[in-house]
């Protein structure tokens, strides 16, 4: 099937996202000051429709559009509670000030985490491809898990089968999570070409 990655396309794809991912635990901990710790990823490809499968309720939608250097977009899916805790330590609280409702706030701590931690990211994929590449401002979205639509006007090609790269991310004893991003195979099979291309 013409969607299929290589394994040689996977490795690459955890090695990119290994190293990116660790700048931006760095990025985070700054951030929230405390000890972020990211794991190694998790790559497959999973159809659209599997996209939210491991989430309940409520979650938070960044999605971020490359401007230069790489042709796509990014999609990383947070917990409702992860974003309360993350925006508490980002406001100088002790990140346990979480029973409330998802905010303006909230979603804004959450989109300058992710501009900083996906900045980051970007940064490394420049070194890695030997490629300027620029992120766009992230769009950030609380997403009913019932309900897709937000999710399928994300990407403005019908894309159906996209690679799912899932890090654990833990912020000392506050988060123990996953966090997950996403982007569609033909972005995928362009990082990979890339960085082969450079080695």
């Amino acid at each position: 099937m013409d969607q299929v990655l290589t394994n040689e396309q996977m490795d690459t794809l955890g090695e990119i996202a290994n190293i990116s991912m660790g700048n931006s635990a760095t990025t985070l901990s700054m951030m929230v000051n405390k000890k972020v710790d990211i794991t190694t990823p998790n790559v497959s490809v999973i159809k659209r429709s599997e996209t939210l499968d491991d989430y309940e309720n409520t979650c938070i939608f960044v999605q971020i559009h490359y401007v230069k250097g790489l042709t796509g977009n990014n999609v990383l899916i947070l917990k409702e509670n992860d974003v309360k805790v993350m925006t508490d330590l980002m406001m100088g609280g002790d990140g346990t000030n979480t029973n409330c409702e998802i905010t303006d706030l909230h979603l804004s701590a959450a989109s300058e985490a992710m501009n900083q931690m996906m900045g980051a990211a970007a940064t490394s994929l420049s070194m890695m491809l030997s490629v300027p590449t620029d992120i766009s401002t992230p769009v950030v979205n609380r997403i009913d898990v019932d309900s897709v639509k937000i999710f399928e006007k994300s990407f403005e090609i019908e894309y159906d089968n996209f690679v799912k790269i899932a890090f654990k991310m833990t912020i000392e004893n506050l988060i123990d999570s996953v966090m997950v991003q996403l982007y569609p195979v033909q972005f995928a099979r362009e990082m990979c070409d890339k960085f082969i291309a450079k080695e």
